[in-house]
């Protein structure tokens, strides 16, 4: 199950990085200020919802990958180191998503 939460989590990022790139070389050609970009992503309900997504794929996926990392490189499996991964999951999109909420939110 965590192979294919691997796989759904990369597969989604992916097209979650394309998107972000493109959008943020678009808001430098179109030479937005960082006021313009913040009032943007304020007044839309599509930017939270989109960099939440992000934020919870990326959390997934890296938990998950330092998980099978530790247990390759230090042999730490078993209850523990899921703990560890659940843990490492839950900081990371807690930290992302108050990110998300302090761009997003008016």
């Amino acid at each position: 199950m965590l192979w294919a939460a691997q796989r759904l989590t990369a597969a989604l990022l992916a097209v979650l990085v394309a998107v972000h790139l493109v959008t943020i070389i678009y808001a430098v050609r179109g030479g937005l200020s960082a006021a313009e970009i913040l009032a943007r992503t304020r007044s839309s309900v599509a930017w939270p919802a989109f960099y939440g997504l992000f934020v919870l794929a990326a959390a997934i996926h890296g938990a998950i990958g330092l998980r099978t990392v530790a247990g390759e490189w230090l042999g730490w499996r078993g209850r523990s180191a899921d703990a560890a991964a659940l843990a490492v999951a839950l900081a990371l999109a807690a930290v992302g998503l108050r990110a998300v909420a302090a761009v997003t939110l008016p």
